[in-house]
């Protein structure tokens, strides 16, 4: 009976180890675990830039060559109506820049040389830039619609 004895008392204390590697998280007493969820919004914007407000660029010089962009480099044929901003790059001190049209007068002078900038408001109609001393040679045109 003593082996009996001896056999139920390592049975249980292996039970007991069984057990106690079985046990599991020691944070849940329940058995079960708790999850957190959280909404993320993203939103996207998409600026679209028009015509209106851009900027324009004049060139004249350094040779006979007078002209006017966009700020990607094509040339000016029309335009709607509204405010932009002309830069304008005097290459030469034998030219000028002299923009006109429906309300515009605007010009840079003949023995300078450099970059300004000018705010245009622009109204339908033609508008003409020439190289004052070369207008014969040196012109252009654009319409605003």
């Amino acid at each position: 009976m003593k082996g009996i004895g001896f056999t139920l008392v390592a049975l249980l204390a292996a039970l007991a180890l069984v057990g106690a590697g079985c046990g599991g998280d020691d944070d849940d007493t329940d058995g079960t675990t708790a999850t957190e969820t959280t909404d993320t919004t993203t939103t996207e914007t998409t600026e679209t830039e028009t015509e209106t407000g851009s900027a324009l660029e004049g060139t004249v010089g350094p040779g006979f060559t007078i002209s006017v962009t966009t700020a990607d480099g094509d040339p000016v044929e029309t335009l709607s109506a509204g405010s932009y901003e002309l830069e304008v790059e005097d290459l030469s001190s034998a030219h000028n820049f002299h923009l006109t049209g429906p309300g515009v007068d605007i010009s840079t002078d003949v023995a300078e040389t450099g970059t300004q900038t000018f705010p245009l408001d622009l109204a339908a109609g033609t508008y003409t830039f020439v190289c004052d001393p070369h207008a014969s040679q040196m012109s252009g045109s654009f319409e605003v619609a």
